[in-house]
């Protein structure tokens, strides 16, 4: 079975993603508390530079 490659993603006309993040494999992410605190200040500060907002998020264990 051949790998097809994804085709581009539509832009939302109003504006709303869903966005995930998978480990590769299905690996986990997170190891500890400390990743997941790293990972939400890395957010954080992405969110400030580009303004985008967020309405809701999850991490899951």
């Amino acid at each position: 079975m051949r790998d097809i490659p994804r085709s581009a993603r539509q832009k939302s006309q109003t504006g709303i993603y869903h966005v995930m993040l998978r480990g590769i494999n299905r690996q986990n992410i997170f190891e500890d508390d400390e990743d997941r605190i790293e990972f939400l200040e890395t957010v954080a500060e992405c969110r400030k530079i580009s303004g985008y907002k967020f309405f809701r998020y999850c991490l899951l264990v």
